[in-house]
């Protein structure tokens, strides 16, 4: 005999969730939702068909948000993206193994992950082909086409594209940034002879918008291989804003700057930065976040970094130096080095180095330990990612099936009055 669908459905669960589904209504409500926020999102999905009163919940927004938190402050729920030609996830948990990441863009490698935000993924093959994906619930938005226009209607070529996916907390609002370059034929590399073309996609409307008030400072972003090497060219999300390094030209009498985008404001700034030590050495910094605070990686001529954390956001008193890494098991050079993730017990943080590994690095004794990850990419950035149950259907196919709801309904109440 067939296991009932209840039973196999609670087979894997903690005994007091699999209580609550055996015995609902013995469960006070407040007591049900302690318990289910705590479950994963692909086990909250299946239970939302075994009732209605728990699909409403597991659907209501107040639950999603809750259940948001908690897997933010817990820890919980989390993977690292590791991205390459092809795209994987990592359980954080277990740090195991990479399994390939199954999305509605694939077109057999090159997609690429923009960034991630409260579960949801922003991918691009192309300027016209974007999407906002859930990888819990599977579901996704394809982005309206916006098509890149050179500035002042000139016959430019596109060049380098930046892009950055972030979280507009006072609307309520995903939003993707677009920044376009352009290169005319004199010159196939440098842009900054051009202003680029700057436009923000809504998730809420469900529409694009050109950014007008664009910095002039902000034409010399792009540096040729700079933002290919380590895939710079991704904003840096804290908070409401996202950030990129401006890198130095030397020719030019530039220094390196920190760049943000506010998506509240929709405006660009220029971000204080810490007194960086003098160590005789000439140096290079990238962004990062770490815990939610903004966070710098200075390298000095690739011998040592030092990581700088903003504790307080656009207060430069509260930049602090957290720790200086300058030697790692079987790491001759930093090339790169950025933060990911402090671990649940607080003792060591997760580092991603030169593009080709992951290191539990203890700041406090300045013990470092690698970690093997199977069947992953010899080379890769990565990105931490939270499962979720934030909705991101197409508001068309909302729109569409609504109607057909509404159309069953009245459908129903025709024939039962046919019927009376």
């Amino acid at each position: 005999m067939a296991e009932p669908e209840l039973h196999r459905s609670t087979s894997t669960l903690p005994p007091p969730a699999a209580a609550v589904l055996l015995r609902p209504s013995r469960i006070p409500h407040d007591v049900v939702i302690d318990i289910f926020r705590q479950l994963p999102a692909k086990s909250l999905l299946r239970f939302r068909s075994l009732s209605k009163p728990l699909c409403d919940l597991i659907d209501s927004s107040d639950f999603i948000r809750l259940h948001l938190s908690d897997s933010l402050r817990a820890k919980s729920h989390h993977s690292l993206i590791l991205r390459d030609w092809h795209l994987y996830t990592v359980d954080f948990d277990s740090l195991d193994a990479a399994v390939g990441l199954e999305h509605p863009l694939s077109v057999g490698g090159g997609t690429e992950a923009l960034g991630s935000v409260n579960g949801l993924v922003a991918l691009r093959n192309s300027e016209r082909d974007l999407a906002i994906y859930n990888i819990a619930t599977r579901k996704v938005r394809k982005l309206p086409v916006s098509e890149v226009e050179p500035p002042g209607g000139q016959h430019l070529r596109t060049g380098y594209v930046f892009y950055g996916f972030g979280y507009d907390s006072v609307n309520d609002d995903y939003k993707l940034v677009r920044m376009a370059t352009f290169v005319g034929d004199e010159n196939a590399c440098d842009t900054y002879n051009y202003d680029y073309e700057v436009k923000v996609y809504s998730f809420r409307s469900n529409s694009w918008k050109k950014i007008m008030d664009v910095p002039f400072y902000i034409r010399f972003l792009h540096k040729p291989l700079h933002q290919v090497l380590h895939r710079r060219g991704y904003g840096v999300l804290v908070g409401s804003a996202l950030h990129w390094v401006l890198p130095q030209r030397a020719m030019l009498g530039l220094k390196n700057y920190i760049v943000s985008f506010d998506f509240v404001a929709e405006k660009f700034d220029e971000v204080t930065q810490p007194e960086y030590e003098n160590k005789d050495l000439s140096y290079q910094v990238d962004v990062g976040v770490l815990e939610g605070n903004l966070c710098v990686m200075c390298n000095y001529e690739h011998v040592c970094v030092d990581l700088w954390v903003m504790k307080e956001y656009g207060v430069k008193e509260s930049w602090s130096r957290m720790f200086s890494v300058q030697k790692i098991r079987n790491t001759t050079t930093f090339g790169f080095l950025r933060p990911l993730i402090i671990a649940k017990d607080g003792n060591e943080l997760l580092l991603e180095v030169n593009d080709e590994k992951l290191v539990w690095y203890d700041w406090k004794t300045g013990k470092a330990r690698s970690v093997r990850i199977r069947d992953g990419p010899k080379s890769f950035g990565a990105v931490m990612y939270v499962e979720s149950l934030i909705p991101v259907d197409d508001p068309d196919e909302v729109e569409r099936q609504r109607r057909l709801r509404e159309d069953a309904e009245r459908e129903k109440l025709r024939s039962e009055n046919n019927y009376g």
